[in-house]
């Protein structure tokens, strides 16, 4: 079964608290999403497989710690995965990233699909989904989809912010993936929108109304 694992430590909260704030503008806005990614990105990673190798050091050889073969694929969800993917990187430079592009119908609230880039061999690579928001879940459960449908197996979510509605749709329909998100908030409003939630995190990403 899939679990939920929310990382609270003291920095991530403060800079979400500063994401939340609706005076914050794009530029401090795409920084501090980058930099609670790349905080959240420690824990995510935590389990990756490490092999035992032998360098050395300008004293002598020794035998340390690396990771193992297991690559690494970050897939942000379009366009507001996006501003999660410089943190990503920043600490593991050698993933691929992917793109997948799914919209919201605002009178359904069902994700529609527009676009799907993965690298070729997503099927050997742990994958990263990464959305700032997981509302009502749709999204997410419909990128993990198109993920397994090309061979995806090692699938883990990554959020900033979700709903109790959406945790549990994502984890009803793929009870194989572990979600990682920095808070769980109250609930979903008759929009769809996250309360207390931090607006549109695509809009506020890149400066769109």
């Amino acid at each position: 079964m899939s679990k939920l694992t929310q990382i609270s430590h003291p920095l991530i909260l403060h800079k979400l608290s500063l994401i939340r704030d609706k005076n914050t503008g794009s530029k401090d806005f795409r920084e501090l999403v980058e930099e609670v990614a790349m905080l959240m990105a420690y824990e995510v990673t935590r389990d990756l497989q490490l092999e035992e190798v032998e360098i050395e050091t300008p004293i002598c050889k020794t035998k340390c710690k690396m990771l193992s073969g297991k690559k690494v694929a970050v897939v942000p969800i379009l366009r507001a995965g996006l501003g999660m993917v410089g943190g990503m990187i920043k600490l593991i430079p050698a993933a691929k990233v992917g793109h997948i592009g799914l919209y919201r119908d605002e009178k359904t609230l069902k994700p529609v699909e527009y676009f799907c880039k993965l690298p070729q061999d997503i099927e050997e690579r742990e994958i990263i989904v990464t959305d700032p928001m997981l509302a009502t879940g749709g999204s997410a459960a419909d990128a993990i989809t198109l993920l397994k449908k090309r061979g995806a197996r090692n699938i883990r979510l990554m959020c900033l912010i979700a709903a109790p509605e959406g945790i549990k749709h994502v984890m009803d329909t793929h009870p194989d993936v572990d979600i990682y998100v920095a808070s769980v908030d109250e609930k979903l409003n008759d929009n769809g929108y996250i309360v207390p939630g931090l607006g549109d995190a695509g809009d506020r990403l890149f400066g769109t109304k």
